[in-house]
């Protein structure tokens, strides 16, 4: 393993399930969420090495997650 985290944002299950498993069978840690709130939480919980944001998803988009990350020095 190269422990590089990947954190999904994906509201799709299989969509968000097939990206996970690809990461991890690639060799790295993946974890998925289901949307920008969770993925915020996320982030901030497991400082992940990247982020991929779906750009349409309830309760939060990518685009207003991504505003909220990049406002965080943590992040």
């Amino acid at each position: 393993m190269n422990n590089l985290l990947i954190l999904i944002a994906e509201d799709q299950d299989d969509v968000r399930k097939l990206l996970v498993d690809a990461f991890q069978l690639s060799g790295f840690d993946a974890i998925g969420v289901f949307d920008g709130v969770e993925a915020v939480a996320q982030a901030n919980e497991s400082q992940p090495d990247l982020i991929l944001l779906d750009v349409r998803m309830p309760n939060m988009t990518g685009f207003e997650a991504c505003e909220i990350l990049k406002g965080q020095e943590s992040t």
